[in-house]
């Protein structure tokens, strides 16, 4: 690739704005940075072309980017800010930009459509359906977020995200790309809550593919059909050879890829593993393998196959989620049974294959909107195998408890004094726990309250399939949630639940591991740390929150992923916290856990104290590096 310098030196004109630029410099920059211009023109397309064409698509218009000749128009001064200054990278993004934008727009009734709206000539696919591999249950939550943007915000969000650029050089682009107002494209991409860090998952690479073949028989026929020239009766045929729901066997999966004993066998409802209704009673285990099948829909052999094949390979109709760390593909051999049956309009099937639960649904009326969701619970014991989601609808949620619970409730973690309100049970299946979460402000948490013969559980539906268990107390001496004390010490920081939603968490622990006296006689407030344990083993979520006397919530002062703090291995943690007092004198707070034995402040505030708690005189705005001294004589650092 040419260099600035030897650019500058080449006989291309020059304008007022700015250099132009020869093809062979745009065609370096083309090449070196392919992958990433297919990116930023894939999440600029719209989500209603389907994944395949989307794909096609944004090769399509890269491969279009290259200018005629020299670059007629002059580049804009938005040019320092990419890829290192390169003008050949700056002139192809803005080019892939502009006609991604026109290839979102709808088609005119009057007119000739433009090129980059009709479907692309090259490259081709012939054969197969291609998308990128599929991301978390957060990739897809931004992907549906992305999809309901216009085209322009679309485009905001991800030259900022994507490409770094400040909001300056981003109105510069999209008013070079066509875009009458570009503030307002960059106020409604500010909807989308801290997206950035989840642009260059495998969700969003339509250079690392995924290929599914199209439907074989269906593409026989075709061809046979267009042989004796009979077109029309190719797609009547077609059509007359459909079921009567409009779905085949199979239902919504994709064809049949691979055909061998193991793989059949594994599809195979009569297959299914069934565990008696008793097993559990006597059974050494107390998991999801000793659950029985329940549901009135156990039995239809037609229901069951569906949704071992859209389990397998599930179709371009299908909505799929999975938890972070769950595998995609289908099960090994024959999974279990734990339920099928009917349940708010939609018939769900649950199944088990000895580490992941995956959970089926299809509308009970129609042939289109069937959804997959699967999650990790391998090492799941008597807690962790509670209950399962089973509907969500209208903002209810209803789940389907092990055989070993008696009774099933709801109790609002915000409000620890009203008691528990009784879920009704049947068979398994308890009656709708109105959410509530995600609401602001945040008046109520509803968790789901489960009594068996050890005693009673707290879970926090957090948008996944498996309820997170609520705990409290010292790491590695954590106990559940019962009682006046124990439901009071959640009470203030039951919203911060909030942040642990769709990570794949197994438990969340909250410990109060300090209490401080306030600087000036303002009263004595709480520490607190919180840790959501994840069914993978890493990625854990930490929250160290400050409560200030008379506070309604906790205010996060520091957050983690993925370390150890709080947690079994680690349960030491320090943390600080900038403060205010009634007088209006400004404080570094911090505090550590039982184990610190002194606190040091560095950088903009500096301080010290021979005790686990430190009140340091402080500037508004100040920040600060802590240390903590354990008492084995190791050191702890402040949590960020």
């Amino acid at each position: 690739m040419q260099s600035q310098d030897a650019a500058a030196q080449s006989p291309a004109p020059s304008s007022p704005a700015g250099p132009a630029v020869d093809v062979e410099q745009a065609e370096a920059a083309l090449v070196e940075h392919y992958a990433r211009l297919v990116r930023l023109a894939y999440l600029v397309l719209p989500g209603r072309m389907g994944r395949t064409r989307r794909v096609l698509t944004a090769h399509a218009l890269v491969q279009r980017a290259l200018p005629r000749g020299r670059a007629d128009a002059p580049l804009i001064p938005a040019q320092s800010a990419g890829r290192d200054g390169d003008p050949g990278y700056t002139l192809v993004r803005l080019q892939v930009v502009r006609s991604a934008l026109e290839a979102g727009l709808p088609l005119r009734r009057r007119g000739l459509p433009k090129r980059s709206q009709l479907p692309p000539l090259l490259p081709q696919v012939w054969g197969l359906q291609v998308f990128p591999r599929p991301g978390g249950a957060d990739e897809l939550a931004l992907d549906q977020r992305l999809a309901a943007l216009s085209g322009p915000a679309r485009a905001a969000h991800a030259l900022r995200g994507l490409e770094r650029l400040p909001d300056t050089d981003v109105r510069r682009v999209l008013a070079g790309a066509g875009v009458e107002d570009p503030d307002a494209a960059l106020t409604e991409a500010d909807s989308v809550p801290d997206p950035y860090r989840l642009l260059e998952s495998p969700e969003f690479d339509p250079c690392s593919l995924q290929a599914r073949p199209t439907d074989l028989l269906r593409r026989r026929r075709h061809l046979k059909a267009w042989l004796v020239g009979a077109a029309a009766l190719a797609v009547c045929g077609a059509l007359l050879s459909l079921p009567g729901d409009g779905w085949g066997a199979d239902g919504p999966a994709a064809p049949p890829y691979a055909r061998n004993p193991a793989a059949q066998a594994a599809l195979d409802p009569e297959r299914l593993t069934r565990t008696p209704a008793s097993a559990w009673e006597t059974s050494a285990r107390t998991d999801f393998s000793v659950w029985p099948a329940r549901g009135a829909l156990t039995g239809d052999r037609a229901l069951l196959r569906r949704a071992l094949a859209v389990w397998a390979r599930p179709g371009e109709g299908v909505t799929a989620s999975a938890t972070p760390g769950t595998p995609t593909g289908g099960p090994a051999g024959p999974p279990r049974l734990l339920y099928a049956g009917t349940v708010d309009g939609a018939r769900v099937v649950i199944l088990y294959d000895g580490w992941r639960l995956a959970r089926y649904a299809e509308p009970e009326q129609g042939a289109r909107g069937a959804a997959l969701d699967l999650a990790r619970v391998d090492g799941a014991g008597r807690a962790g195998a509670s209950a399962v989601v089973l509907s969500r609808a209208d903002g209810n949620v209803r789940f389907l408890v092990a055989p070993w619970v008696r009774e099933a409730a709801r109790r609002d973690l915000r409000d620890p004094g009203e008691g528990a309100t009784a879920l009704p049970l049947e068979d398994g299946v308890t009656g709708p726990l109105v959410s509530g979460q995600g609401r602001e402000p945040c008046t109520a948490w509803h968790a789901l309250e489960l009594t068996d013969s050890t005693g009673t559980r707290l879970f926090s539906d957090l948008g996944e399939l498996v309820p997170a268990r609520l705990t409290t107390g010292r790491p590695g001496k954590v106990k559940d949630v019962s009682g006046e004390k124990g439901l009071s010490a959640w009470e203030p920081y039951a919203c911060s639940l909030a942040v642990m939603r769709s990570a794949g968490v197994r438990t969340v622990n909250a410990w109060a591991y300090a209490e401080q006296p306030l600087p000036g006689g303002d009263g004595e407030a709480e520490w607190l740390c919180m840790r959501g344990e994840t069914w993978r083993g890493t990625g854990a979520r930490v929250l160290a929150q400050f409560l200030s006397p008379g506070a309604r919530y906790g205010a996060v002062a520091a957050r983690a992923e993925d370390a150890p703090a709080c947690g079994e291995r680690q349960p030491d943690v320090l943390a600080g916290v900038l403060w205010k007092s009634a007088g209006g004198s400004w404080y570094l707070l911090a505090a550590g856990s039982d184990g610190v034995e002194s606190v040091k402040a560095t950088g903009g505030i500096e301080g010290k104290s021979e005790e686990r708690l430190l009140s340091v005189r402080a500037e508004k705005g100040a920040r600060a590096d802590l240390t903590g001294t354990l008492e084995d004589g190791g050191s702890v650092g402040g949590l960020r």
